[in-house]
C-alpha cells in the first residue's frame, strides 16, 4: 500500500473504544476551550467580513454556524474554524521543528459530523484522528524551516478527520488524503514579517478546501495516492524522507497537546506567567522599569522574539501584537493580564506600552533550546530604576502538558470569553453538553451553538 492508503487504514480502524479515559477527558477539555475561543471571537472585524461574504454567497443550509444560521459544510468549516482561530487563544502542539494548533480541525470535523448525523462519540473519535495525524506529522515531517506553513500537515489531518466523520471507506479516505495533501501547501510568509489577517485565516481556508475536497472524494473523485512518496510528492518536494508506521499509531496524542493560559502566542506562555509572578511578588509598575532581559529557547526567539521571522518591536495591529514577545511582556506588566482586550487597537497604540516594549530585549540561550519542547523554559531579569534586580526562571506554565489545566479552569476561561455572547444559562448548557458529549448527538451540541449571539447588540452580518 502507499503511505496514503496506510494512513487511510488507520483512519478507518480508529474506534472510540480505543480512546483512553485520559484522551476522552482531554478531547472534551479541548473542545470546550475551542468553543470558548470561537464564541469570544464573534465580535472580531474579520469575522464580520467573512459572515458578510457567507450571507452574500449563500449555501445549502446543511450545517450550523456558531452564532446562528446554516450553510454548506465547507463554508461552515471555514467560518467556525475562523472563529476558533481568530483570538489566537486555542490549543497547541509542540514538536522539535514544528508548532501547530490541532483544534484548528474542529470546525471542519464538526461540520462533517453534523452533515452525517453522527453521535458525540463519533465526533470525538474523528477529532482524535485529526489530532493524531497532525501531531505525528509535525513530529516526523516538520516544514517550517523549509519555508512552508504548519497548515501543510493540517491538510492531511483535515482529510483524515473529515473522512472519519463522514464514515468513508478506506479507498475514498485515501483519495481524500491524496487530493488534500497535493492541493494545500501554504507558505510560511503567512507568519513572518508584517502580519496580516491571513495569520488567523490560513488554516480555516485549508479547512474549507479540504472539507470540499473530501466531499468530492466521498462522491468518487480520485486523487494521487502517492502524494507522500511519489515523484515530486510531499517527501520529494517539501519534507524530505521520513518514516511513520500507521499500523502502530493510537489516538492518544491529544494528551500531549497544551492549552493557553494567556491570550498570546504559545511560546510566550511561560514567560508571561513568569513576569506576572514577578509583578505580583515585587509590586513594581511600568514606570519603575529600566529594562527587561528575556532569555528563551530558539524557537520562541525566532517566531516572537525578533529572530529569523522579523522584528517584533514594530507593533501596530492585533496580529503583530500577539506575535510580539516584547509587546506581550510590556502589556502584562502594565495591565496585569494578557486577554483579548489587550489587543484592541486603542490599547496597542498607547504610548505607555509602545515605550515599554522597546525596553524589553530577547535573546536565545542554547541550554534552554536543548530543553524544548519537553519543557517551555525561560529566564527573566527585570532591572528597576532604583537599582534593584529581579529574576525568575520557568520550565513550564499552567496549561502545559506537564501541568495540565483542570476542567474547572477551562470552564472559567470559557465563561470569561463567551459572557458577552451567551447568558449564564446557555453557557451552562454548552458546558454540560461538552462534558456529556459521548452520550449526545452532534446535533444536540450544534443546536446550542446556534443560539449564541452577542448580548444586547446587533452583530454585523448576523442573520436577521
Amino acid at each position: 500500500m502507499t503511505i496514503a492508503e496506510q494512513m487511510a487504514a488507520f483512519v478507518v480502524r480508529a474506534d472510540y473504544a480505543e480512546l483512553s479515559e485520559a484522551a476522552r477527558h482531554q478531547l472534551k477539555v479541548h473542545i470546550l476551550d475551542s468553543l470558548g475561543c470561537a464564541i469570544g471571537a464573534l465580535g472580531g472585524e474579520p469575522i464580520h467580513l467573512i459572515r458578510q461574504q457567507l450571507d452574500d454567497f449563500g449555501g445549502s443550509p446543511r450545517c450550523t454556524l456558531i452564532g446562528g444560521g446554516l450553510t454548506a459544510p465547507d463554508r461552515a468549516a471555514f467560518y467556525n474554524s475562523a472563529l476558533v482561530r481568530y483570538l489566537d487563544f486555542n490549543d497547541s502542539y509542540l514538536a522539535p521543528g514544528e508548532t501547530c494548533h490541532p483544534s484548528d480541525n474542529l470546525g471542519a470535523v464538526l461540520a462533517a459530523a453534523e452533515y452525517a448525523g453522527r453521535s458525540g462519540r463519533d465526533l470525538m473519535t474523528a477529532l482524535a484522528v485529526a489530532y493524531q495525524v497532525q501531531c505525528r506529522l509535525s513530529d516526523v515531517a516538520p516544514v517550517r524551516a523549509r519555508g512552508f506553513d504548519h497548515t501543510v500537515q493540517g491538510a492531511y489531518a483535515l482529510a483524515a478527520g473529515v473522512s472519519k466523520a463522514l464514515g468513508l471507506d478506506a479507498g475514498r479516505t485515501a483519495h481524500a488524503i491524496g487530493i488534500c495533501g497535493t492541493a494545500f501547501n501554504a507558505l510560511r510568509v503567512t507568519r513572518t514579517g508584517a502580519l496580516s489577517n491571513w495569520k488567523g485565516l490560513a488554516y480555516p481556508n485549508t479547512a474549507f478546501g479540504c472539507t470540499h475536497a473530501t466531499f468530492l472524494a466521498m462522491r468518487g473523485i480520485t486523487g494521487p495516492l502517492e502524494v507522500f512518496e511519489g515523484n515530486k510528492g510531499f517527501m520529494d518536494a517539501i519534507a524530505g524522507h521520513f518514516t511513520l508506521d500507521w499500523s502502530k499509531e493510537d489516538l492518544e496524542r491529544v494528551t500531549r497537546t497544551i492549552l493557553k493560559k494567556y491570550n498570546a502566542e504559545i511560546h510566550a506562555q511561560s514567560a508571561l506567567e513568569g513576569i506576572l509572578e514577578l509583578r505580583q511578588s515585587a509590586g513594581f509598575t511600568g514606570d519603575e522599569i529600566d529594562r527587561i532581559e528575556v532569555e528563551i529557547f530558539d524557537v520562541a526567539y525566532n517566531i516572537i522574539g525578533g529572530g529569523e521571522e522579523g522584528t517584533k518591536t514594530v507593533v501596530r495591529t492585533k496580529e503583530e501584537a500577539d506575535h510580539s514577545l516584547p509587546y506581550m511582556i510590556a502589556v502584562a506588566i502594565l495591565d496585569g493580564q494578557v486577554m483579548p482586550e489587550q489587543y484592541r487597537p486603542e490599547r496597542i497604540l498607547r504610548p505607555d506600552v509602545q515605550a515599554l516594549l522597546r525596553r524589553v530585549s530577547i535573546r536565545p540561550a542554547d541550554d534552554l533550546s536543548r530543553r524544548f519542547p519537553a519543557e517551555m523554559p525561560c529566564r527573566l531579569t527585570v532591572w528597576l530604576k532604583d537599582g534593584r534586580r529581579l529574576f525568575i526562571e520557568k520550565r513550564d506554565y499552567e496549561g502545559f502538558w506537564t501541568r495540565p489545566m483542570r476542567w474547572e479552569t477551562v470552564v472559567a476561561k470559557f465563561d470569561r470569553l463567551s459572557a458577552d455572547s451567551a447568558d449564564a444559562h446557555l453557557r451552562q448548557e454548552i458546558i454540560a453538553a461538552v462534558g456529556n458529549l459521548d452520550a449526545l448527538q452532534v446535533a444536540d451540541l450544534t443546536a446550542l451553538l446556534a443560539r449564541v449571539g452577542q448580548v444586547g447588540t446587533a452583530r454585523a452580518g448576523a442573520p436577521g
